[in-house]
């Protein structure tokens, strides 16, 4: 299983637009064979190490294959190119990491 995750550095004042896109992305991720269990939220931060990410989300995808039917769908790349616009540096405001779970 591969757990897709990706932390934001907003502009300010985006957090309203941010969570249609999240929906967006959430419903998404419902209708794509094996991806599921989507969750976003702030993040916490408590132990000070990521203060310019403050929101971030996740999905598992069951391998490879539907990871890439996530990234490579029509949707996907239309709700993300409204993500990028809202964060600080446009793509490089966000910071994506493909974990493999293995335990």
């Amino acid at each position: 299983m591969i757990r897709h995750c990706v932390m934001l550095n907003l502009k300010d004042g985006a957090q309203e637009q941010l969570y249609p896109l999240l929906d967006g992305l959430a419903e998404l991720v419902d209708t794509l064979v094996g991806c599921g269990a989507f969750v976003a939220g702030a993040n916490r931060d408590f132990e000070g190490k990521s203060p310019h990410h403050p929101f971030g989300f996740m999905f598992d995808a069951e391998n490879e294959d539907a990871l890439n039917s996530y990234a490579e769908h029509p949707r996907h790349r239309q709700l993300g190119a409204k993500l990028v616009s809202l964060c600080e540096g446009g793509a490089g405001g966000i910071i994506v990491f493909d974990i493999e779970v293995s335990i």
